[in-house]
């Protein structure tokens, strides 16, 4: 392999890392945002958990982030919410 291949293998794959990081670093949905990737939860069951954030544990989890009017849910911790809501239930 020449140096200048072994340049574009390094750069290539330091951008696919990058790429990756940018992906993973998407944490935050709207709710619809989150019912297109995710249409097993429908938009009102969505709100309705929002709305019941209080007693059903989803803002302890810290889940729900609120930025002016909007809101948004962090996927990782809403999964890990609904996680811990299965093992409650067991």
């Amino acid at each position: 392999m020449t140096p200048n291949n072994q340049t574009n293998t390094a750069t290539a794959a330091a951008a696919t890392t990058q790429g990756e990081a940018v992906q993973s670093a998407r944490l935050y949905l709207t709710v619809q945002q989150f019912n297109q990737k995710h249409p097993a939860f429908p938009v009102g069951t969505l709100r309705h958990q929002i709305f019941n954030e209080e007693t059903n544990g989803l803002k302890k989890s810290g889940a729900i982030v609120r930025n002016g009017r909007r809101v948004l849910i962090n996927e990782p911790k809403y999964f890990a919410w609904l996680e811990s809501q299965n093992e409650r239930a067991a």
